[in-house]
């Protein structure tokens, strides 16, 4: 544990994800958890949107435990951080919302009737 400082960089394998967080195996004697908290300064709809089991990713140590060989672990630094894997950008259409705006009356029709029959 002694080479191991908060501040540090390093890589670790994903062997597991929860939905608080992803584990790593730094080495052969040291683990770490990147709790859910440290993954972004964004909401963290999903766990598994930043990281695969298998995958080798890169962690700043923020704290450490010696007596149980585990690492906290943080992927906001931005030599440590990436994007979330399934972040698709919205792109602006011409069109707006003028789509969902010619069916809103028809859902509310819809949904009225299926209502009344309750």
């Amino acid at each position: 544990m002694k080479n191991y400082k908060i501040g540090d960089i390093v890589k670790g394998k994903v062997t597991g994800i929860e939905d608080y967080g992803i584990f790593l195996l730094v080495d052969d004697h040291v683990t770490g958890l990147i709790h859910i908290s440290e993954i972004s300064d964004s909401f963290v709809r999903s766990v598994a949107d930043y990281a695969e089991i298998g995958e080798i990713i890169k962690a700043e140590v923020i704290e450490y435990d010696e007596v149980n060989r585990r690492l906290k672990l943080s992927i906001k630094n931005e030599s440590c951080s990436k994007r979330s894997k399934k972040h698709v950008p919205i792109k602006e259409t011409k069109s707006g919302f003028d789509g969902l705006s010619k069916e809103l009356d028809v859902w509310i029709k819809n949904k009225e009737a299926e209502m009344s029959k309750k």
